[in-house]
């Protein structure tokens, strides 16, 4: 097992280290010098069917590597920053708790979660402060609270609610 764990911390490292030497302007001018030396040596070759598999063979083997290793690097530091996005979420009492586990949601559940988000922004415009804030809960309640006084009450129903409300209770 310890092997195992050394073997991929090793990948790991090489992807991340091979992936930021990638994006680098070095390795872009690298590139750049390659390509440039292939074309120049077109007529030398004489644009040769040889000539020609040289770069396409050379460049789809890197690109196919390259794929990997920087999904791998890319992954990880994906999962680093959900990881730290977790531990905001986590440790603010005022957020919702629900959007730490969020990447296992389906697609359809983020879109309700991301609908959510779109009330919340309709009640900060709304506020003259933009120092107030508001939660999923707070929009989710304020809907619910909303969808509950619009059902038509019947008589049956007022009447009987009006019944069975203790004396000692007082409305707000």
């Amino acid at each position: 097992m310890g092997d195992k764990k050394q073997n991929s911390s090793a990948f790991e490292k090489f992807a991340s280290k091979v992936s930021k030497a990638a994006g680098s302007t070095p390795a872009f001018i690298g590139a750049f010098i390659i390509v440039l030396a292939w074309g120049i040596s077109g007529p030398i070759f004489d644009y040769s069917e040889t000539w020609q598999l040289v770069i396409n063979t050379g460049t789809t083997i890197i690109t196919f590597l390259m794929v990997f290793l920087i999904q791998k690097a890319q992954n990880k530091d994906s999962l680093a920053i959900q990881l730290k996005l977790n531990e905001l979420v986590a440790s603010n009492e005022s957020s919702s708790n629900s959007l730490v586990d969020i990447e296992s949601m389906t697609e359809e559940e983020m879109i309700i979660i991301q609908k959510y988000y779109h009330r919340l922004s309709e009640l900060a415009k709304k506020e003259q402060s933009i120092r107030t804030s508001h939660s999923i809960a707070e929009a989710h309640e304020l809907h619910e609270r909303k969808h509950k006084n619009l059902k038509p009450k019947s008589k049956k129903t007022t009447t009987n609610t009006t019944k069975n409300i203790p004396k000692n209770t007082t409305k707000k």
